[in-house]
Formats: C-alpha cells, sequence, structure tokens
C-alpha cells in the first residue's frame, strides 16, 4: 500500500452554487494540480439551507468530463440503491469516454433518508441496502464487459464504507480505491480485516489504494496535519478536501486547497 504517490482529492459538494460555479470550481481545482476532483449523489443539500440550490450527480460530472483535461473525477459517491446497476454502468462508460479515460466510478449503498423518500425509493435497512451493493457489483462489472465501446479506462471502482461484515468484503472483491472517514485510532484494525478478506481471495491487498477524508480544519490555522500524518502513516494515499457552494460570499473556498497540494507535495517528496 505504502509505495503509492499520495495524492490530493477536492469533494466539491453541487449545493448552494450555480451549475456554471461548479464548472469553473473544477478546472480551478485541476489548474491548481488536485488530482482528482468528486461529486456526491444526492438530490438535496446535506448542509446549510435544506432546500437550497443542488444539481444531479451524472449529467453535472459529464459536464465537468468535458470542462476538464488532466484531473480524474467521479462521484464520491454514486447510491446503488435509486440507481439501476447496468444503465449506472452505461452512465460512468459514456461519462468516461466524456472525460477521456479519467472517471472514477465510486460507488456505495446510499444512507441519507430524504433522496429516497422524496423521490420514491425504498430506504428499507442498512443490510438491505448493502445486499442490494453485493447485488449489484457485479452486474455493473459484467456490464462494463459488455458494452460497445467499453470504458476507456480501465475505470477504478471507489468503494466507500467501513463495515466489516459486508462492506470489508465487497471491498476485497471489487474495489480499487476503499474509501472511508476511518479514524487513525480505528484505520490499523480495519486495514487488518481488509487484509485478511483479500487473502481469502488470493487477491494482494496493495492492488487497493486507501482513500480517507480530510477536512478543512487539517491544516488551517495553525491547526497542522497531524491527524492526516497519522493516517498517511498506516497506509492512507488520497486524502479528500470537502468544500461547498457556501463555504463563502463566492463560493467555494478554493483556497484552502493549496496547503493540502503543499503537504502532499512534501511527502512524496520523501518518498
Amino acid at each position: 500500500m505504502t509505495d503509492r504517490p499520495t495524492r490530493i482529492g477536492v469533494q466539491l459538494a453541487p449545493q448552494h452554487a450555480s451549475m456554471q460555479t461548479t464548472i469553473d470550481a473544477a478546472r480551478r481545482v485541476e489548474e491548481m494540480g488536485a488530482d482528482a476532483v468528486f461529486g456526491w449523489d444526492h438530490f438535496f443539500p446535506l448542509s446549510g439551507e435544506p432546500d437550497g440550490w443542488h444539481f444531479e450527480a451524472t449529467a453535472q460530472l459529464a459536464a465537468w468530463a468535458q470542462a476538464t483535461e488532466r484531473i480524474q473525477l467521479g462521484s464520491l459517491v454514486f447510491c446503488n440503491s435509486y440507481r439501476n446497476p447496468d444503465l449506472l454502468a452505461d452512465v460512468a462508460r459514456t461519462i468516461d469516454h466524456i472525460a477521456g479515460g479519467r472517471f472514477v466510478f465510486g460507488i456505495g449503498s446510499g444512507w441519507f433518508e430524504r433522496d429516497y423518500e422524496e423521490y420514491g425509493y425504498d430506504f428499507g435497512s442498512v443490510g438491505k441496502r448493502l445486499n442490494a451493493l453485493a447485488d449489484a457489483l457485479p452486474r455493473i462489472r459484467e456490464r462494463f464487459a459488455q458494452l460497445n465501446p467499453p470504458p476507456v479506462g480501465p475505470m477504478p471502482i471507489l468503494i466507500g464504507g467501513k463495515g466489516e461484515q459486508k462492506t470489508l468484503p465487497l471491498v476485497a472483491q471489487h474495489a480499487d480505491i476503499w474509501h472511508s472517514f476511518v479514524g487513525p485510532d480505528q484505520l490499523q484494525h480495519k486495514l487488518d480485516v481488509l487484509r485478511a478478506r483479500c487473502d481469502d481471495l488470493g487477491r494482494d491487498v496493495g492492488e487497493i489504494e486507501i482513500s480517507n477524508g480530510a477536512s478543512v480544519r487539517d491544516g488551517v490555522g495553525g491547526v497542522g496535519f497531524e491527524r492526516l500524518d497519522a493516517l498517511h502513516a498506516i497506509g492512507t494515499r488520497l486524502f479528500t478536501i470537502p468544500l461547498s457552494g457556501d463555504d463563502t460570499a463566492e463560493g467555494y473556498a478554493l483556497e484552502r486547497v493549496q496547503e493540502f497540494l503543499d503537504w502532499r507535495d512534501a511527502k512524496n517528496d520523501g518518498r
């Protein structure tokens, strides 16, 4: 795991901002030198005004794919349980072609109940949603193989979550990237579980990039990067900063990204 370069992603939450503002922000993140830009797959804001401006994930990602040239992009993460798996695979393949092979296929089981209730989907239980994800992932991979043309790829599959009974076995079986918000105090245990699941499958856990959510509080105002340093020491290599369209009066607080890029560069210089 630890031979990989350190990378910085930026999640531009598609809330409280115009579509053009999100496109301009994605371009700026690329110009700054970030490695990836992510959206999310919800239908309503998760913070701020609950009925504020918000945009759908797949169409927005297609716009970002057209507007950028180098940066990887994807959803952090698509919600499997209100997206038909075969259709979602086709949509992702299409965006990957728009992006010239830069798409990251991020997926999870879903959790925000309002999305389901207002759009007429069955929310069910955590277990039911995870079982649906387990059923969907082979269909998605099979559809990738059947599509003509196929993804430009190879398109990395990112799976979000931390559950040891269902999610981590899915990561071991299907994922190229595992994303969570697990802290340094728990990460080593989770990695041990993931390694055991990979061993069961005869897979090298080192094939999976370890990803974690950063915080705009890391590195800002003299707080430092102690938490990210600890995650990095355990094996995390992709760190994603969450930004929202209402961070400032002007929109996304993109100036916060530079400290993270400097931190990344220092880590990579020391490899």
